[in-house]
Protein backbone atom coordinates (compact mmCIF):
# COMPACT_ATOMS: atom_id res chain seq x y z
CA UNK A 1 0.00 0.00 0.00
CA UNK A 2 1.19 3.66 -0.90
CA UNK A 3 1.11 5.44 2.38
CA UNK A 4 1.65 8.81 0.36
CA UNK A 5 -1.83 7.48 -1.28
CA UNK A 6 -4.19 6.43 1.53
CA UNK A 7 -6.69 8.46 2.88
CA UNK A 8 -8.51 7.90 6.01
CA UNK A 9 -12.31 8.74 5.96
CA UNK A 10 -13.85 8.75 9.59
CA UNK A 11 -17.75 8.79 9.22
CA UNK A 12 -20.49 10.23 11.33
CA UNK A 13 -22.57 7.30 10.27
CA UNK A 14 -21.94 4.50 7.48
CA UNK A 15 -22.96 5.96 4.21
CA UNK A 16 -26.52 5.19 2.47
CA UNK A 17 -26.76 6.21 -0.59
CA UNK A 18 -30.16 5.49 -0.96
CA UNK A 19 -31.26 7.04 2.33
CA UNK A 20 -29.83 10.20 1.55
CA UNK A 21 -27.77 13.13 -0.54
CA UNK A 22 -25.25 13.13 2.75
CA UNK A 23 -24.77 9.44 1.64
CA UNK A 24 -24.78 9.83 -2.06
CA UNK A 25 -22.28 12.74 -1.05
CA UNK A 26 -19.75 10.12 0.41
CA UNK A 27 -19.80 7.94 -2.09
CA UNK A 28 -18.97 10.90 -4.55
CA UNK A 29 -15.59 11.33 -2.45
CA UNK A 30 -14.90 7.90 -2.03
CA UNK A 31 -15.20 7.58 -5.69
CA UNK A 32 -13.04 10.61 -6.10
CA UNK A 33 -10.20 9.46 -4.31
CA UNK A 34 -10.84 6.06 -6.11
CA UNK A 35 -10.34 7.53 -9.89
CA UNK A 36 -6.60 8.94 -8.47
CA UNK A 37 -5.76 5.69 -7.69
CA UNK A 38 -5.60 6.32 -3.32
CA UNK A 39 -6.01 3.75 -1.20
CA UNK A 40 -9.24 4.10 1.07
CA UNK A 41 -9.96 3.12 4.74
CA UNK A 42 -13.73 4.13 6.04
CA UNK A 43 -14.43 4.05 10.17
CA UNK A 44 -17.03 4.99 12.00
CA UNK A 45 -18.36 4.44 15.90
CA UNK A 46 -21.91 4.28 14.03
CA UNK A 47 -24.04 1.12 14.17
CA UNK A 48 -23.92 -0.77 10.92
CA UNK A 49 -27.68 -0.54 9.12
CA UNK A 50 -29.21 -2.61 6.81
CA UNK A 51 -29.35 0.19 3.82
CA UNK A 52 -25.57 1.32 4.26
CA UNK A 53 -23.33 0.42 1.18
CA UNK A 54 -20.98 -2.68 0.77
CA UNK A 55 -17.89 -0.62 1.07
CA UNK A 56 -15.64 -3.45 0.99
CA UNK A 57 -16.82 -5.52 -2.22
CA UNK A 58 -15.59 -1.81 -4.08
CA UNK A 59 -12.19 -2.45 -2.30
CA UNK A 60 -12.51 0.12 0.52
CA UNK A 61 -10.90 -1.43 3.96
CA UNK A 62 -13.86 -0.56 6.69
CA UNK A 63 -13.27 -0.37 10.46
CA UNK A 64 -15.74 0.03 13.56
CA UNK A 65 -14.21 2.42 16.11
CA UNK A 66 -14.50 3.47 19.70
CA UNK A 67 -15.09 7.10 20.73
CA UNK A 68 -13.58 7.89 23.76
CA UNK A 69 -10.92 4.70 23.50
CA UNK A 70 -7.48 4.68 23.13
CA UNK A 71 -7.93 1.51 21.01
CA UNK A 72 -8.62 4.50 18.30
CA UNK A 73 -5.20 5.51 18.73
CA UNK A 74 -3.45 2.16 17.57
CA UNK A 75 -5.57 1.57 15.24
CA UNK A 76 -4.51 5.28 13.34
CA UNK A 77 -0.76 5.11 14.32
CA UNK A 78 -0.69 1.43 12.71
CA UNK A 79 -2.80 2.63 9.56
CA UNK A 80 -0.59 5.72 9.23
CA UNK A 81 -2.49 7.65 6.79
CA UNK A 82 -1.25 10.75 4.79
CA UNK A 83 -4.77 12.16 4.88
CA UNK A 84 -7.87 11.66 7.15
CA UNK A 85 -11.22 13.55 5.78
CA UNK A 86 -13.46 14.29 8.54
CA UNK A 87 -17.66 13.82 8.21
CA UNK A 88 -19.04 16.71 9.83
CA UNK A 89 -17.42 18.77 12.49
CA UNK A 90 -18.64 16.29 15.27
CA UNK A 91 -16.75 13.71 13.82
CA UNK A 92 -13.36 15.67 14.25
CA UNK A 93 -14.62 16.96 17.71
CA UNK A 94 -14.78 13.42 18.83
CA UNK A 95 -11.00 11.98 17.13
CA UNK A 96 -9.02 15.32 15.53
CA UNK A 97 -6.86 15.54 18.37
CA UNK A 98 -6.34 11.71 18.14
CA UNK A 99 -5.23 12.36 14.92
CA UNK A 100 -3.40 14.89 15.67
CA UNK A 101 -0.95 13.19 17.90
CA UNK A 102 -0.90 9.91 16.40
CA UNK A 103 -0.60 11.16 12.94
CA UNK A 104 0.93 15.03 13.18
CA UNK A 105 2.11 14.70 9.73
CA UNK A 106 -1.28 13.82 8.04
CA UNK A 107 -3.12 16.10 5.75
CA UNK A 108 -6.73 16.91 7.96
CA UNK A 109 -9.64 17.60 5.93
CA UNK A 110 -13.29 18.43 6.68
CA UNK A 111 -16.18 17.88 5.18
CA UNK A 112 -19.04 19.73 6.35
CA UNK A 113 -21.58 18.50 3.64
CA UNK A 114 -23.77 21.55 5.06
CA UNK A 115 -23.27 23.94 7.51
CA UNK A 116 -24.91 23.01 10.59
CA UNK A 117 -25.17 26.11 12.32
CA UNK A 118 -27.10 27.84 9.48
CA UNK A 119 -29.24 25.07 9.58
CA UNK A 120 -30.00 25.10 13.03
CA UNK A 121 -30.06 28.94 13.05
CA UNK A 122 -32.65 28.59 10.51
CA UNK A 123 -34.76 26.02 12.09
CA UNK A 124 -35.07 28.32 15.47
CA UNK A 125 -36.62 31.66 13.48
CA UNK A 126 -39.04 29.06 11.67
CA UNK A 127 -39.63 27.24 15.20
CA UNK A 128 -40.29 30.79 16.29
CA UNK A 129 -42.41 31.92 13.45
CA UNK A 130 -39.90 34.91 12.58
CA UNK A 131 -37.91 35.50 9.43
CA UNK A 132 -33.77 34.26 9.98
CA UNK A 133 -31.63 37.02 10.60
CA UNK A 134 -27.71 36.23 10.51
CA UNK A 135 -27.31 37.59 14.07
CA UNK A 136 -29.52 34.17 14.62
CA UNK A 137 -26.27 32.50 13.74
CA UNK A 138 -24.20 33.65 17.37
CA UNK A 139 -27.44 32.79 19.59
CA UNK A 140 -25.97 29.16 20.36
CA UNK A 141 -23.06 27.30 20.59
CA UNK A 142 -23.27 25.30 17.19
CA UNK A 143 -21.26 28.10 15.29
CA UNK A 144 -18.67 28.50 17.76
CA UNK A 145 -17.97 24.60 17.56
CA UNK A 146 -18.53 24.27 14.03
CA UNK A 147 -15.94 27.40 12.97
CA UNK A 148 -13.50 25.98 15.61
CA UNK A 149 -13.32 22.35 13.47
CA UNK A 150 -12.58 24.43 10.25
CA UNK A 151 -9.88 26.10 11.57
CA UNK A 152 -8.45 23.09 13.37
CA UNK A 153 -8.48 21.37 10.40
CA UNK A 154 -6.04 21.85 7.38
CA UNK A 155 -9.05 22.27 4.68
CA UNK A 156 -12.67 22.32 4.94
CA UNK A 157 -14.97 20.88 2.03
CA UNK A 158 -18.05 23.47 1.39
CA UNK A 159 -20.77 22.08 -0.62
CA UNK A 160 -21.95 25.30 -0.98
CA UNK A 161 -21.13 28.99 -2.38
CA UNK A 162 -23.63 31.38 0.23
CA UNK A 163 -21.96 29.08 2.72
CA UNK A 164 -18.30 29.61 1.45
CA UNK A 165 -19.37 33.70 1.35
CA UNK A 166 -21.11 33.29 5.47
CA UNK A 167 -17.74 31.89 6.13
CA UNK A 168 -15.45 34.41 4.87
CA UNK A 169 -17.47 37.28 5.53
CA UNK A 170 -19.53 37.19 8.64
CA UNK A 171 -16.82 34.88 10.50
CA UNK A 172 -14.03 36.08 8.81
CA UNK A 173 -12.20 32.35 7.92
CA UNK A 174 -9.59 32.51 5.50
CA UNK A 175 -10.44 31.66 2.23
CA UNK A 176 -6.81 29.40 2.28
CA UNK A 177 -8.83 27.08 4.84
CA UNK A 178 -11.59 26.63 2.14
CA UNK A 179 -12.34 24.58 -0.83
CA UNK A 180 -15.69 24.91 -2.67
CA UNK A 181 -16.35 21.48 -3.48
CA UNK A 182 -20.19 21.12 -4.72
CA UNK A 183 -22.28 17.74 -6.06
CA UNK A 184 -19.73 15.94 -8.81
CA UNK A 185 -21.75 15.26 -11.71
CA UNK A 186 -21.76 13.64 -15.04
CA UNK A 187 -23.10 16.41 -17.61
CA UNK A 188 -26.27 15.72 -19.46
CA UNK A 189 -26.40 14.83 -22.74
CA UNK A 190 -28.73 13.59 -25.60
CA UNK A 191 -28.55 10.27 -24.56
CA UNK A 192 -30.03 11.21 -21.01
CA UNK A 193 -33.14 12.88 -22.49
CA UNK A 194 -33.94 10.27 -24.61
CA UNK A 195 -34.62 8.32 -21.95
CA UNK A 196 -36.62 11.03 -19.66
CA UNK A 197 -40.88 10.66 -20.12
CA UNK A 198 -42.21 13.16 -21.98
CA UNK A 199 -44.73 16.04 -20.46
CA UNK A 200 -47.86 13.59 -21.27
CA UNK A 201 -46.45 10.44 -19.70
CA UNK A 202 -45.61 11.82 -16.59
CA UNK A 203 -47.98 12.10 -13.83
CA UNK A 204 -48.21 13.26 -10.25
CA UNK A 205 -46.38 15.53 -7.65
CA UNK A 206 -43.42 13.86 -5.72
CA UNK A 207 -41.04 15.08 -3.70
CA UNK A 208 -38.25 12.45 -1.48
CA UNK A 209 -35.98 13.15 1.51
CA UNK A 210 -34.83 11.37 4.32
CA UNK A 211 -37.05 11.79 7.61
CA UNK A 212 -33.95 12.20 10.49
CA UNK A 213 -33.08 15.25 8.57
CA UNK A 214 -35.60 17.99 9.82
CA UNK A 215 -36.08 20.13 7.42
CA UNK A 216 -37.71 17.48 5.20
CA UNK A 217 -39.87 16.50 7.61
CA UNK A 218 -41.02 20.30 8.58
CA UNK A 219 -41.64 20.69 4.56
CA UNK A 220 -43.92 17.97 4.12
CA UNK A 221 -46.40 19.48 7.15
CA UNK A 222 -45.64 22.88 5.58
CA UNK A 223 -47.11 21.30 2.11
CA UNK A 224 -50.14 19.37 3.57
CA UNK A 225 -51.16 22.59 5.77
CA UNK A 226 -50.38 25.41 3.71
CA UNK A 227 -49.94 24.52 -0.05
CA UNK A 228 -51.30 21.45 -0.86
CA UNK A 229 -55.15 22.16 -0.48
CA UNK A 230 -54.31 25.49 -2.77
CA UNK A 231 -53.42 23.02 -5.35
CA UNK A 232 -56.26 20.83 -5.00
CA UNK A 233 -59.17 23.13 -5.48
CA UNK A 234 -57.29 24.01 -8.43
CA UNK A 235 -56.32 20.24 -9.44
CA UNK A 236 -59.29 18.39 -7.54
CA UNK A 237 -57.64 15.32 -8.67
CA UNK A 238 -53.88 15.31 -8.23
CA UNK A 239 -52.23 12.98 -5.92
CA UNK A 240 -48.65 13.95 -4.31
CA UNK A 241 -46.64 11.20 -3.61
CA UNK A 242 -44.00 11.92 -0.45
CA UNK A 243 -40.96 9.48 -0.55
CA UNK A 244 -38.68 9.07 2.17
CA UNK A 245 -36.33 6.83 4.27
CA UNK A 246 -37.41 6.74 8.32
CA UNK A 247 -40.70 8.19 8.74
CA UNK A 248 -41.78 8.91 11.87
CA UNK A 249 -45.48 8.38 13.59
CA UNK A 250 -46.28 12.24 12.93
CA UNK A 251 -45.02 12.25 9.10
CA UNK A 252 -46.82 8.68 8.65
CA UNK A 253 -50.35 10.64 10.06
CA UNK A 254 -50.16 12.50 6.93
CA UNK A 255 -51.06 9.87 4.90
CA UNK A 256 -54.54 10.86 3.47
CA UNK A 257 -55.24 8.84 0.50
CA UNK A 258 -58.58 10.63 -0.04
CA UNK A 259 -57.04 14.11 -0.30
CA UNK A 260 -53.94 12.64 -2.59
CA UNK A 261 -51.87 12.74 -0.01
CA UNK A 262 -49.34 9.59 0.49
CA UNK A 263 -46.75 9.22 2.38
CA UNK A 264 -44.85 5.69 0.65
CA UNK A 265 -41.95 5.37 3.03
CA UNK A 266 -38.64 4.74 1.26
CA UNK A 267 -38.22 4.60 -2.20
CA UNK A 268 -37.13 1.15 -4.27
CA UNK A 269 -35.43 3.38 -7.21
CA UNK A 270 -35.30 7.57 -6.32
CA UNK A 271 -34.08 8.20 -10.15
CA UNK A 272 -37.69 6.18 -11.53
CA UNK A 273 -39.66 8.10 -8.84
CA UNK A 274 -38.42 11.63 -9.56
CA UNK A 275 -38.13 10.30 -13.87
CA UNK A 276 -41.59 9.40 -13.98
CA UNK A 277 -43.04 12.20 -11.54
CA UNK A 278 -44.25 15.67 -13.25
CA UNK A 279 -43.00 17.74 -11.03
CA UNK A 280 -41.13 17.89 -7.86
CA UNK A 281 -42.55 19.93 -4.97
CA UNK A 282 -40.23 20.28 -2.20
CA UNK A 283 -40.62 24.23 -0.35
CA UNK A 284 -37.79 23.98 2.34
CA UNK A 285 -38.05 26.17 5.15
CA UNK A 286 -35.01 25.66 6.47
CA UNK A 287 -31.74 23.93 5.76
CA UNK A 288 -28.39 24.42 4.29
CA UNK A 289 -25.84 23.03 2.09
CA UNK A 290 -26.98 21.34 -1.52
CA UNK A 291 -30.52 19.95 -1.56
CA UNK A 292 -30.32 16.60 -3.29
CA UNK A 293 -33.74 16.52 -3.99
CA UNK A 294 -33.65 19.14 -6.52
CA UNK A 295 -30.20 18.10 -7.78
CA UNK A 296 -32.07 14.58 -8.92
CA UNK A 297 -34.57 16.08 -10.26
CA UNK A 298 -32.78 17.77 -12.55
CA UNK A 299 -31.04 15.22 -13.62
CA UNK A 300 -34.29 13.38 -14.17
CA UNK A 301 -35.81 15.58 -16.26
CA UNK A 302 -38.34 16.38 -13.69
CA UNK A 303 -39.11 20.61 -12.55
CA UNK A 304 -38.94 21.87 -9.33
CA UNK A 305 -41.21 24.38 -7.26
CA UNK A 306 -38.87 25.21 -4.20
CA UNK A 307 -37.92 28.00 -1.73
CA UNK A 308 -34.91 30.55 -2.18
CA UNK A 309 -33.78 28.25 0.80
CA UNK A 310 -33.98 25.08 -1.07
CA UNK A 311 -32.58 26.83 -4.61
CA UNK A 312 -29.72 28.71 -2.39
CA UNK A 313 -26.39 27.59 -4.04
CA UNK A 314 -27.58 25.68 -7.01
CA UNK A 315 -28.39 27.56 -9.83
CA UNK A 316 -25.92 30.68 -8.96
CA UNK A 317 -27.20 33.25 -11.76
CA UNK A 318 -29.19 31.08 -14.35
CA UNK A 319 -33.07 30.69 -14.46
CA UNK A 320 -34.48 27.87 -11.74
CA UNK A 321 -35.58 24.67 -13.42
CA UNK A 322 -39.30 26.09 -12.47
CA UNK A 323 -40.41 28.26 -9.71
CA UNK A 324 -38.97 29.90 -6.54
CA UNK A 325 -41.51 31.18 -3.89
CA UNK A 326 -42.07 31.37 -0.23
CA UNK A 327 -45.61 31.99 -0.34
CA UNK A 328 -47.83 29.38 0.30
CA UNK A 329 -49.99 30.80 -2.43
CA UNK A 330 -47.18 31.30 -4.79
CA UNK A 331 -45.95 27.92 -4.41
CA UNK A 332 -49.23 26.37 -4.82
CA UNK A 333 -49.64 28.73 -8.19
CA UNK A 334 -46.35 27.54 -9.47
CA UNK A 335 -47.03 24.07 -8.79
CA UNK A 336 -50.28 23.98 -10.89
CA UNK A 337 -48.54 25.97 -13.91
CA UNK A 338 -45.82 23.69 -14.20
CA UNK A 339 -48.26 20.56 -14.02
CA UNK A 340 -50.66 22.32 -16.63
CA UNK A 341 -48.62 24.32 -18.82
CA UNK A 342 -46.69 22.07 -21.01
CA UNK A 343 -44.09 24.95 -22.39
CA UNK A 344 -43.63 26.52 -19.20
CA UNK A 345 -42.43 22.72 -18.18
CA UNK A 346 -40.55 22.37 -21.09
CA UNK A 347 -38.53 25.57 -20.32
CA UNK A 348 -38.11 24.54 -16.91
CA UNK A 349 -36.43 21.22 -17.80
CA UNK A 350 -33.86 23.24 -20.40
CA UNK A 351 -33.09 25.23 -17.49
CA UNK A 352 -32.27 22.11 -15.38
CA UNK A 353 -30.11 20.86 -17.85
CA UNK A 354 -28.03 24.28 -18.40
CA UNK A 355 -27.87 24.34 -14.58
CA UNK A 356 -26.43 20.74 -14.45
CA UNK A 357 -23.59 21.27 -17.19
CA UNK A 358 -22.76 24.85 -16.09
CA UNK A 359 -22.49 24.37 -12.30
CA UNK A 360 -21.84 20.87 -11.44
CA UNK A 361 -19.61 18.75 -14.01
CA UNK A 362 -17.17 16.94 -12.18
CA UNK A 363 -14.19 18.25 -13.98
CA UNK A 364 -14.44 21.63 -13.12
CA UNK A 365 -14.05 20.79 -9.40
CA UNK A 366 -11.89 17.43 -9.10
CA UNK A 367 -8.50 19.11 -10.36
CA UNK A 368 -8.95 21.72 -7.86
CA UNK A 369 -9.47 19.72 -4.81
CA UNK A 370 -6.03 17.18 -5.87
CA UNK A 371 -4.26 20.24 -6.47
CA UNK A 372 -4.91 21.93 -3.30
CA UNK A 373 -3.81 18.77 -1.60
CA UNK A 374 -0.81 18.52 -3.43
CA UNK A 375 0.40 22.40 -2.61
CA UNK A 376 -0.77 21.65 1.41
CA UNK A 377 1.36 18.17 1.51
CA UNK A 378 4.31 20.43 0.06
CA UNK A 379 4.33 23.13 2.34
CA UNK A 380 2.15 22.07 4.92
CA UNK A 381 3.82 23.26 7.73
CA UNK A 382 4.02 26.72 6.67
CA UNK A 383 0.49 26.62 6.00
CA UNK A 384 -0.29 25.73 9.47
CA UNK A 385 1.81 28.16 11.03
CA UNK A 386 -0.23 30.99 9.18
CA UNK A 387 -3.26 29.54 10.50
CA UNK A 388 -2.17 30.18 13.91
CA UNK A 389 -5.88 30.38 15.40
CA UNK A 390 -6.08 26.65 14.15
CA UNK A 391 -3.12 25.67 16.40
CA UNK A 392 -4.09 27.55 19.44
CA UNK A 393 -7.86 26.38 19.32
CA UNK A 394 -5.70 23.10 18.52
CA UNK A 395 -3.70 22.72 21.78
CA UNK A 396 -6.89 23.75 24.11
CA UNK A 397 -8.93 21.44 22.85
CA UNK A 398 -6.59 18.39 22.84
CA UNK A 399 -5.92 19.64 26.50
CA UNK A 400 -9.71 19.59 27.25
CA UNK A 401 -10.79 16.46 24.63
CA UNK A 402 -8.48 14.55 25.88
CA UNK A 403 -9.18 15.18 30.05
CA UNK A 404 -12.39 14.31 29.13
CA UNK A 405 -12.23 11.59 27.08
CA UNK A 406 -9.56 9.94 29.24
CA UNK A 407 -11.65 10.60 32.83
CA UNK A 408 -14.66 9.08 30.61
CA UNK A 409 -12.49 5.92 29.22
CA UNK A 410 -11.35 4.99 33.10
CA UNK A 411 -14.48 5.76 34.16
CA UNK A 412 -16.27 2.85 31.40
CA UNK A 413 -13.31 0.53 32.21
Amino acid sequence: MDKSQHVLIIGFVWPEPQSSAAGRRMMELISLFQSRGWDITFASSAAETEYMADLESQGIQTKSVEINSSTFDEFVQDLAPSMVLFDRFVTEEQFGWRVAEQCPDALRILDTEDLHCLRRARKEAVTHDRDFDRADLFSGDDAKREIASIYRCDLTLMISEYEMELLQNVFGVDADLLQYLPFLLDPIDEANTQQWPDFEERQHFVTIGNFRHDPNADSVEFLYKAVWPEVRKQLPDAEFHIYGAYPNQRVEQLHKPEKGFYIEGRAPNADAVLMNAKVCLAPLRFGAGLKGKLIESMQCGTPSVTTPVGAEGINGELPWSGTVAEDPQKIAAGAVELYTNRAAWQRAQQNGIEIMNKRFAHQNFSKDLFNSIKNLKRCLGEHRRQNFTGQMLMHHRSASSKYMSRWIEAKNN
